[in-house]
């Protein structure tokens, strides 16, 4: 497999999601976890190559924070989450801290 080719779980997140998926990172049960802002959905792809999409909008997860945030209390994160900041974020964070 060349490096430009996806893996088989970003393969499967990209056929369920309308953009290029990012990569959130893997859970302790070793789920894969891709994000679409576009559609402010979760796709999360586990080792068997199982998959389902979460439409935030539709869990109580509002932000892609809270998904993160979720995840950390549920499973636990292996590797990530690997979530772009931005300043605005930061000082929120900051703030609330």
């Amino acid at each position: 497999m060349s490096k430009a080719e996806a893996n088989p779980q970003e393969r499967i997140a990209r056929d369920r999601l309308t953009q290029a998926p990012a990569f959130l990172g893997v859970d302790a049960d070793d789920a894969a976890h891709y994000w679409d802002s576009y559609e402010s959905a979760v796709v999360v792809v586990d080792e068997d190559l199982n998959a389902e999409k979460f439409d935030l909008v539709e869990t109580p997860c509002q932000t892609l924070r809270d998904w993160c945030e979720h995840t950390r209390m549920k499973r636990g994160w292996d590797v990530g989450p690997h979530v772009g900041g931005s300043l605005v974020g930061d000082l929120v964070q900051a703030v609330e801290a």
